[in-house]
């Protein structure tokens, strides 16, 4: 087996034969599978966020199913149901389990803010615990397993924002922007080429990376050392956002637990077998910015969740 540093770090470079520019959507949605986390994408309608999971699911050899939200939507048609098989033979059937679209490796939920609460709810299962619980019988998801779901930062009109539980199930919150005047350029070059963004095989995407690679990483990860020092750094953030005078909500224990995670799949990915100060800094914003509650009042002044965690790093001591 090849290296598997290696291996992941191609990954990267794969996707970009279809999407151009979305480095630290990709990175993020990297990290995130590494240490077996979710994705929150929050970006308007035509930013690559379809494209870009497509593209890594083909880059790893994964399988991919979507899933568009709606008002209508049922938990059953997220997780599956029993269906009655007849027999026409013998006059007689049976139940069996029909699986939904939650039983695959990378599951698109896209607009996930657009289904009532009770459909939301019924991902926390799957999302925490990998498997799914229908007519009192679990079932265990593939492994690995990782949801991203999508959301309209503008157009709130008739959704359900997501519960500040579910929101601490995801491990990142990417904001996905327009992209630069020169990336811009290049997409149009491609699809003036003839590129179909529908099927990222034919753009030339080939599996760089598997399974085995991911449960290496993952051993590695789990081996990355972290000093007393930083474990400290990590709670004097956590207890400086709940004492924020611009929060009404700060980081919760889970939320600290998710940045040591990301921070360590970090380290590994830039080739260290530590974690430094910088690692936390640098996952701080994705890890964090959707476990915050800002309070009414800063919101109106024109503050929101990134500039005030940006305000509580620069204020917390970096150790040495």
């Amino acid at each position: 087996m090849s290296d598997p540093r290696n291996a992941i770090v191609a990954v990267r470079d794969e996707v970009a034969r279809t999407v151009v520019g979305q480095h630290g959507t990709v990175s993020g949605l990297l990290t995130a599978l590494l240490v077996g986390g979710h994705v929150l994408l929050e970006g308007v309608p035509g930013t690559a966020k379809t494209l870009v999971v497509a593209s890594m699911a083909a880059a790893l050899d994964l399988q991919q199913t979507r899933v568009q939200f709606t008002p209508d939507l049922m938990p059953s048609d997220v997780l599956g149901q029993s269906v009655y098989d007849a027999d026409a033979t013998s006059l007689q059937g049976a139940f069996r389990f029909r699986e939904g679209p939650v039983f695959t490796n990378l599951l698109l939920a896209d607009e996930i803010n657009r289904t009532p609460p009770r459909t939301q709810s019924a991902l926390l299962e799957a999302m925490e615990e990998r498997r799914v619980t229908v007519e009192g019988t679990p079932r265990v998801l593939p492994d690995p397993f990782l949801v991203v779901a999508t959301q309209n930062p503008v157009e709130y009109e008739g959704t359900y924002p997501l519960p500040e539980a579910q929101l601490d199930r995801f491990l990142f919150k990417l904001v996905v922007g327009y992209p630069a005047v020169e990336d811009e350029h290049e997409v149009l070059r491609r699809h003036d080429a003839g590129m179909n963004p529908h099927d990222v095989r034919a753009s030339g995407i080939r599996p760089v990376a598997g399974p085995e690679d991911l449960a290496a990483a993952r051993a590695g990860i789990q081996a990355i050392r972290t000093d007393p020092a930083v474990l400290a750094y990590i709670v004097d953030i956590a207890t400086a956002s709940r004492q924020s005078p611009s929060l009404v909500l700060g980081i919760s224990p889970r939320g600290s637990t998710m940045l040591l995670k990301a921070a360590k799949a970090w380290a590994w990915l830039t080739g260290r077998d530590f974690v430094t100060p910088d690692d936390v800094k640098a996952m701080a914003m994705p890890a964090l910015r959707h476990r915050v509650q800002v309070r009414p009042d800063v919101e109106l002044e024109g503050g929101d969740a990134d500039s005030v965690l940006r305000g509580i790093l620069a204020a917390v001591p970096v150790p040495r």
